[in-house]
């Protein structure tokens, strides 16, 4: 990676993830219901949504691991099998744990390069990338699960993919390698490419994503910007301090907002994310001297609007 996308596809790809009307039955069990979204290149995009509420049958239809009941799941417009050499294209991070644990971390990436038609200089140099340089040489049953996580990630990148999906890439990493993971995400989606996480970690998606996907019971739930979806928690509120209250209050409750006169010239405003209330302001040359958000959370938000796909709801501790 040199701070761009150098993959032999990221020049002729759009790195767009369509998937529309995607539906996938097991049985009477309706694990994915009609799931329509894009994932568009150059941002984080998060992936949220309850213990089964279908995240990886949905990114296992998209790598063509699942045959969907119905819908298609399209990488750049193509099923992912008419890729040829699939990690020149896509990336992907599963299951770490789903490696063959008697052979070395070489052998591995190795076997995947040449399955690929990848120069065998990429085993190292993605070792040095996810911090295994050292580790190449032992037996992957003998890593940590921070370590297969990083292991699997450096599988994900050693074709230079400029499409990227991973399910939850940053469990068994301590706090360092969180950290690291974040950067990486980040900086890989500055360079261009597309990358899609799947996360139950709220505060981390909170910290990574600029966008999100969120499901539940299947279905489609959000699909907006991070502070768009934190803003819809049930105590996220706006202060706006302007010297025209009365101006300001009547045009915001105009588009469905909820606004209580606190004080002279402040208003409390819950409905609207702070941008949106800049926005009016400024269109309806309404001053406004501070506009500031406070309360509510993206874990807020994310409990609120999925309760009712909640499949093992443990009881009251008390």
């Amino acid at each position: 990676m040199s701070g761009r996308c150098t993959g032999p596809a990221c020049d002729s790809v759009d790195r767009v993830i369509e998937l529309n009307q995607l539906t996938k039955h097991y049985g009477s069990v309706l694990a994915v219901n009609g799931l329509t979204f894009t994932v568009r290149p150059g941002q984080v995009t998060g992936f949220l949504g309850p213990n089964g509420a279908g995240k990886s049958t949905t990114l296992r239809m998209l790598l063509g691991l699942n045959t969907p009941t119905s819908g298609t799941a399209v990488i750049d417009g193509r099923p992912f099998r008419e890729f040829g050499t699939g990690l020149r294209h896509v990336g992907a991070l599963l299951d770490a744990n789903d490696v063959h644990k008697g052979r070395t971390a070489n052998a591995h990436l190795a076997a995947l390069a040449c399955s690929n038609g990848l120069p065998r200089r990429r085993v190292q140099e993605v070792l040095e990338m996810v911090g295994l340089g050292e580790a190449g040489r032992r037996r992957i049953g003998g890593f940590s699960l921070g370590m297969r996580q990083r292991l699997g990630i450096a599988a994900a990148l050693l074709g230079d993919p400029p499409v990227l999906l991973f399910d939850e890439p940053v469990n068994g990493l301590d706090p360092e390698g969180i950290r690291w993971a974040r950067e990486l995400f980040r900086r890989l989606a500055g360079e261009g490419r597309t990358v899609f996480v799947s996360s139950h970690l709220m505060s981390e998606m909170a910290n990574t994503a600029d966008h999100l996907i969120v499901i539940g019971g299947g279905r489609l739930i959000a699909d907006e910007p991070v502070g768009d979806f934190a803003a819809r928690a049930a105590n996220a509120g706006v202060t706006v301090r302007t010297p025209d209250p009365d101006a300001l209050a009547e045009v915001l409750r105009n588009v469905g907002a909820s606004v209580l006169a606190e004080s002279q010239g402040t208003l409390s405003v819950t409905g609207l994310t702070a941008a949106r209330i800049n926005e009016l302001a400024f269109t309806h040359r309404v001053m406004v001297h501070e506009v500031t958000a406070h309360g509510g959370s993206l874990e807020d938000a994310f409990m609120q609007l999925t309760a009712d796909s909640v499949q093992y709801r443990a009881g009251d501790p008390r």
